[in-house]
């Protein structure tokens, strides 16, 4: 494929077309697996407000408590993929969101907050999956959050307002999107829409298999387009989900829910596009909440090892590995007992959010007491348990993006950060660059640092898709 023709031909201008010419061509010093080579097949991996030190944590909680690392930091170790920082920004602000920063993977134009792939001016971009669609091949979205959420749509739609997910569900059946994966119930089903519409039956209508089992999505047949629902709204928190007999029986996890989106798509000879989303990781962080995080890390890595088998065997198929941006920041912190301390993560058996969902202005201190010890083997202090309680009878409150019923998780994790050593900076977003890694044909272009924009390009350059639509 001619480069230039390439470039000449994309959606690029000024500033953001030179620093993509300047960027995309070099190689690192990686025994690259398909260089050379055309990229049949992508699977974007985005874990969701991953800060860096959710990455780092999870890899450093994996090798203390089972002996191995990461399936991610694994292929650092190894020297297997192509690594960079990439930069995170939106149009209006240091600092995105998970709108802008997916409508610059998917439309390859920065938008502001808010908004999916609508410029500032308010020009439309065509989100890449739509173009991998025009161009032949078949595409998907799965994630653990709602799908109609921020970061799949990104790369489907266009939508001035991210926040309105019942138009999104329509938008995705017009899309003809061959598959989806993941929440949102109440933006498909007829008695939970404002407007009473089916969108069940009329996915049904123009092929689709639909899925609203852990084991209805294990029992799926052949290459027909499905959508995949399997809970009203998020998927519940992987270390709830494992607590859980009924939620580990009706609830797929990442993992599955990858596997059966590769076994629906593989086959297609013009390859495919798949984007798989930790949705849960940035939920976690904006609640501080460690054990959330942490095994929905786990379970995003386990995603990635799914897709890792595949493509070892497809080597035309490119993997990426990143997030839209950073959240909370967290970190282990220095202490004379951090090691013991940050293992003490193994005895949680619940979230944040399940362990202060169990609490009301009904429960007494020592039933507050002992939930907590039950669920973290944690032994909070008589003032400790007080201050708990006052949140329940008004006395004190939070806010917070996902934090709907004022719960005190701000207090309760610095409260656990005594005993567990790992310290967060706040319950938002952050501007960081974060870690961006490609394994396989395509990712001999990555330099060390990309904007977020490129990585659109990036994926069309390596599977030889002209960006004329």
């Amino acid at each position: 494929m001619n480069r230039r023709h390439f470039l000449r031909n994309s959606a690029m201008a000024g500033a953001g077309a030179t620093l993509f010419s300047s960027t995309i061509g070099k190689a690192q010093n990686v025994d690259f697996t398909g260089k050379g080579k055309k990229a049949k097949n992508v699977i974007m991996f985005i874990s969701d407000g991953m800060s860096t030190g959710t990455l780092n944590m999870m890899d450093l909680f994996k090798l203390r408590q089972y002996g191995s690392g990461s399936n991610w930091l694994q292929l650092y170790r190894e020297n297997r993929v192509s690594r960079a920082l990439m930069d995170t920004a939106s149009a209006n602000s240091i600092v995105t969101d998970s709108a802008a920063a997916s409508s610059s993977f998917g439309g390859g134009q920065r938008v502001k907050n808010g908004s999916l792939n609508i410029s500032p001016d308010g020009k439309p971009n065509l989100p890449i999956l739509q173009k991998f669609k025009k161009s032949g091949k078949k595409t998907g979205c799965v994630t653990s959050v709602t799908i109609t959420h921020a970061t799949p749509a990104g790369f489907c739609i266009t939508q001035d307002n991210r926040g309105d997910q019942a138009a999104i569900a329509e938008k995705y059946l017009e899309g003809k999107f061959d598959v989806l994966m993941g929440g949102g119930d109440q933006y498909f089903n007829p008695e939970l829409r404002k407007d009473k519409k089916d969108l069940y039956s009329e996915f049904q209508k123009v092929g689709y298999q639909i899925a609203k089992t852990r084991k209805e999505l294990l029992s799926l047949k052949g290459n027909s387009p499905v959508l995949g629902i399997f809970s009203d709204g998020a998927l519940p928190y992987s270390i709830d989900r494992k607590s859980s007999k009924e939620l580990t029986e009706k609830t797929p996890t990442l993992a599955e829910m990858t596997s059966k989106a590769i076994d629906v798509l593989k086959d297609h000879p013009e390859g495919f596009v798949l984007q798989v989303e930790g949705g849960k990781v940035d939920w976690a962080a904006h609640a501080n909440d460690i054990a959330g995080l942490l095994y929905d890390q786990f379970a995003f890595d386990d995603a990635i090892k799914v897709a890792l088998d595949f493509a070892e065997k497809n080597e035309d198929t490119l993997l990426i590995m990143t997030t839209d941006h950073g959240n909370a920041n967290p970190g282990t912190i220095s202490g004379s007992s951090a090691n013991d301390q940050f293992d003490s993560i193994a005895n949680y058996t619940q979230t944040n959010e399940w362990l202060l969902n169990q609490i009301s202005s009904e429960s007494s201190l020592n039933e507050i007491k002992d939930l907590i010890f039950r669920a973290n083997g944690i032994e909070l202090s008589q003032e400790e348990v007080e201050h708990i309680y006052s949140y329940y009878h008004g006395l004190n409150k939070e806010s917070g993006l996902y934090n709907y019923k004022k719960l005190p998780f701000e207090t309760y994790a610095k409260m656990q950060k005594s005993r567990n050593s790992v310290g967060w900076i706040s319950m938002s977003h952050s501007g960081d660059y974060v870690e961006l890694a490609m394994y396989g044909p395509g990712s001999e272009y990555l330099e060390p640092y990309m904007l977020n924009t490129d990585i659109h390009y990036l994926m069309l350059q390596a599977t030889e898709v002209e960006n004329r639509f």
